[in-house]
Protein backbone atom coordinates (compact mmCIF):
# COMPACT_ATOMS: atom_id res chain seq x y z
CA UNK A 1 0.00 0.00 0.00
CA UNK A 2 1.39 3.38 -0.96
CA UNK A 3 1.33 6.38 1.35
CA UNK A 4 -1.10 8.11 -1.00
CA UNK A 5 -3.51 5.16 -0.81
CA UNK A 6 -3.10 4.95 2.98
CA UNK A 7 -3.96 8.62 3.54
CA UNK A 8 -6.55 9.35 0.86
CA UNK A 9 -8.45 6.13 0.13
CA UNK A 10 -11.16 4.59 2.28
CA UNK A 11 -10.71 1.10 0.78
CA UNK A 12 -8.66 -1.69 2.26
CA UNK A 13 -7.17 -2.40 5.66
CA UNK A 14 -4.45 -0.80 7.77
CA UNK A 15 -2.38 -2.46 10.50
CA UNK A 16 -1.76 -1.17 14.01
CA UNK A 17 1.78 0.03 13.34
CA UNK A 18 0.73 2.26 10.46
CA UNK A 19 -2.30 3.45 12.44
CA UNK A 20 -0.06 4.54 15.32
CA UNK A 21 2.44 6.09 12.91
CA UNK A 22 -0.33 8.31 11.53
CA UNK A 23 -1.78 9.12 14.97
CA UNK A 24 1.63 10.20 16.29
CA UNK A 25 2.25 12.27 13.14
CA UNK A 26 -1.20 13.83 13.52
CA UNK A 27 -0.51 14.64 17.18
CA UNK A 28 2.80 16.32 16.35
CA UNK A 29 1.16 18.36 13.58
CA UNK A 30 -1.69 19.42 15.87
CA UNK A 31 0.66 20.44 18.70
CA UNK A 32 2.73 22.49 16.23
CA UNK A 33 -0.42 23.99 14.71
CA UNK A 34 -1.84 25.12 18.05
CA UNK A 35 1.57 26.26 19.31
CA UNK A 36 2.03 28.52 16.28
CA UNK A 37 -1.51 29.84 16.69
CA UNK A 38 -0.98 30.54 20.40
CA UNK A 39 2.24 32.44 19.63
CA UNK A 40 0.33 34.44 17.01
CA UNK A 41 2.73 33.29 14.28
CA UNK A 42 -0.32 32.13 12.35
CA UNK A 43 -3.95 33.15 12.62
CA UNK A 44 -6.56 30.97 14.24
CA UNK A 45 -8.25 30.69 10.85
CA UNK A 46 -5.05 29.19 9.43
CA UNK A 47 -4.85 26.81 12.38
CA UNK A 48 -8.45 25.79 11.77
CA UNK A 49 -7.71 25.27 8.08
CA UNK A 50 -4.85 22.92 8.98
CA UNK A 51 -7.27 20.95 11.15
CA UNK A 52 -9.71 20.64 8.24
CA UNK A 53 -6.93 19.59 5.84
CA UNK A 54 -5.93 16.77 8.21
CA UNK A 55 -9.53 15.60 8.58
CA UNK A 56 -9.61 13.55 5.34
CA UNK A 57 -6.40 11.55 5.91
CA UNK A 58 -7.33 10.96 9.55
CA UNK A 59 -10.76 9.68 8.53
CA UNK A 60 -9.19 7.45 5.85
CA UNK A 61 -6.71 5.94 8.32
CA UNK A 62 -9.43 5.40 10.93
CA UNK A 63 -11.80 3.74 8.46
CA UNK A 64 -9.09 1.41 7.15
CA UNK A 65 -8.11 0.48 10.68
CA UNK A 66 -11.76 -0.26 11.52
CA UNK A 67 -11.88 -2.40 8.37
CA UNK A 68 -8.88 -4.35 9.67
CA UNK A 69 -10.86 -4.99 12.86
CA UNK A 70 -13.72 -6.23 10.60
CA UNK A 71 -15.93 -3.30 11.59
CA UNK A 72 -17.93 -1.04 9.34
CA UNK A 73 -16.85 2.53 8.64
CA UNK A 74 -20.05 3.63 10.39
CA UNK A 75 -18.18 3.17 13.68
CA UNK A 76 -16.12 6.22 12.71
CA UNK A 77 -19.25 8.30 13.26
CA UNK A 78 -18.61 7.86 16.98
CA UNK A 79 -15.66 10.22 16.51
CA UNK A 80 -18.00 12.72 14.86
CA UNK A 81 -20.43 12.36 17.77
CA UNK A 82 -17.61 12.98 20.24
CA UNK A 83 -16.50 16.13 18.38
CA UNK A 84 -20.09 17.43 18.29
CA UNK A 85 -20.41 16.85 22.02
CA UNK A 86 -17.14 18.67 22.70
CA UNK A 87 -18.09 21.61 20.48
CA UNK A 88 -21.63 21.96 21.81
CA UNK A 89 -22.63 24.67 24.26
CA UNK A 90 -24.33 22.47 26.84
CA UNK A 91 -24.37 25.11 29.61
CA UNK A 92 -27.53 26.72 28.28
CA UNK A 93 -29.32 23.44 27.58
CA UNK A 94 -28.75 21.34 30.69
CA UNK A 95 -27.73 21.78 34.35
CA UNK A 96 -24.06 22.34 35.20
CA UNK A 97 -23.23 18.72 36.08
CA UNK A 98 -24.79 17.34 32.90
CA UNK A 99 -23.02 20.01 30.89
CA UNK A 100 -19.68 18.60 32.05
CA UNK A 101 -20.80 14.99 31.48
CA UNK A 102 -22.05 15.67 27.92
CA UNK A 103 -19.25 18.02 26.95
CA UNK A 104 -16.23 16.30 28.47
CA UNK A 105 -16.82 12.87 30.01
CA UNK A 106 -18.83 11.19 27.23
CA UNK A 107 -16.49 12.36 24.40
CA UNK A 108 -13.44 11.27 26.42
CA UNK A 109 -14.91 7.80 26.93
CA UNK A 110 -15.72 7.56 23.19
CA UNK A 111 -12.19 8.64 22.19
CA UNK A 112 -10.53 6.25 24.64
CA UNK A 113 -12.76 3.37 23.55
CA UNK A 114 -11.97 3.89 19.84
CA UNK A 115 -8.25 4.42 20.40
CA UNK A 116 -8.04 1.20 22.42
CA UNK A 117 -10.10 -0.70 19.86
CA UNK A 118 -8.10 0.56 16.88
CA UNK A 119 -4.69 0.81 18.49
CA UNK A 120 -4.44 -2.11 20.90
CA UNK A 121 -6.35 -5.02 19.41
CA UNK A 122 -5.01 -7.15 16.58
CA UNK A 123 -6.87 -7.02 13.27
CA UNK A 124 -8.76 -9.92 11.77
CA UNK A 125 -6.29 -12.61 10.65
CA UNK A 126 -6.51 -13.54 6.98
CA UNK A 127 -8.98 -12.10 4.54
CA UNK A 128 -12.13 -10.46 5.88
CA UNK A 129 -15.04 -8.72 4.13
CA UNK A 130 -12.88 -5.62 3.55
CA UNK A 131 -10.00 -7.36 1.81
CA UNK A 132 -6.77 -9.23 2.45
CA UNK A 133 -4.51 -8.68 5.44
CA UNK A 134 -2.93 -5.22 5.45
CA UNK A 135 0.51 -4.74 3.99
CA UNK A 136 3.03 -2.20 5.21
CA UNK A 137 2.75 1.33 3.88
CA UNK A 138 5.45 2.21 1.33
CA UNK A 139 6.47 5.78 0.68
CA UNK A 140 6.97 5.10 -3.04
CA UNK A 141 5.13 2.81 -5.40
CA UNK A 142 7.08 -0.28 -6.40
Amino acid sequence: MTLQHALFSFNGRLGRRDFWFWMMSWLILMVADFFFASQLWITYQTAGFALVVLLWPTAAVLVKRLHDRNKSAWWALLFVLAWVLVAGNWAAAVPQTWSWVLGRLVPSVIFIMLIIDCGAFVGTPGTNRFGPEPEDVRFKSA
